[in-house]
């Protein structure tokens, strides 16, 4: 962990409340370089307990749960996922980058849609959140398939991608944004994460790397009013009630 990530974590222990998960416990804090300790911290925590990893702090806790998605993804309302709708491809063995996974709720989308996902996530308090979900998720008999197709790497997008050859069908970018600060499960997840993770400050540097993989489509996530990111023009927009999908063209490259 970066110096100026163990300060955004706002001195951040790891606690065990699980003898039987005690050893995952410590090497989770062995990992991110923190204390260990038998309760939660007077700021943030990450609780390790039989059930889950949650980061608890400022009366609040959460934890990652694709379980809660899947009235998203079932029954037929996959397809009236407007990000689904956005990203539609008939190519077979479909590949996806999203290079700014959060907790992977959007990589679900995708996946369930039928990409394979490469998820990148710098930080390393959200990557063993969403690293977590991923392990539970697997168990799932809905979602046991879906979350096989997605592939978390932690560290920073740009530089871990800065010579990639691969060449993605979709670049997804939701880089962090105030304006998604509701009330309920959202809030509070966008209240800790936000300890965290602060919005990007780099948005150009994130858009030229994303245009150098030579996607077929670029995505990028906005506020419905918000504005273009590193005020780039997209292509076109699809907008929803509370936010947008911008959508870059590589060069060359026709809608399929």
């Amino acid at each position: 962990m970066t110096k100026k990530q163990l300060n955004q974590t706002s001195e951040l222990v790891v606690c065990s409340q699980s003898r039987k998960n005690e050893n995952m416990a410590i090497a989770l804090a062995k990992r991110l370089n923190v204390p260990i300790t038998d309760k939660p911290g007077e700021q943030l925590s990450l609780v390790v307990d039989e059930h889950c990893i949650s980061l608890q702090g400022y009366g609040l806790s959460y934890y990652g749960d694709f379980e809660q998605m899947l009235h998203r993804i079932t029954q037929g309302r996959l397809q009236h996922e407007m990000l689904v709708r956005v990203a539609k491809s008939k190519e077979e063995g479909r590949k996806a980058i999203d290079m700014t996974a959060g907790m992977g709720e959007d990589s679900l989308l995708l996946a369930a849609s039928g990409y394979n996902v490469t998820m990148y996530e710098q930080n390393p308090v959200v990557a063993a959140l969403l690293k977590d979900a991923l392990r539970r998720a697997k168990k799932h008999p809905v979602l046991c398939d879906i979350v096989g197709r997605m592939q978390l790497v932690e560290g920073n997008s740009v530089e871990l991608l800065k010579d990639s050859v691969e060449r993605p069908d979709v670049v997804y970018l939701d880089p962090m944004f105030p304006a998604r600060q509701k009330s309920g499960l959202i809030g509070k997840k966008l209240q800790l994460i936000q300890k965290l993770e602060q919005p990007c400050l780099q948005e150009e540097e994130l858009l030229l790397a994303a245009q150098s993989l030579h996607p077929q489509k670029i995505i990028v996530k906005r506020p419905l009013k918000g504005a273009f990111l590193a005020g780039r023009e997209p292509n076109y927009s699809i907008k929803g009630k509370a936010i947008r999908y911008d959508v870059f063209y590589t060069p060359g490259i026709i809608d399929k």
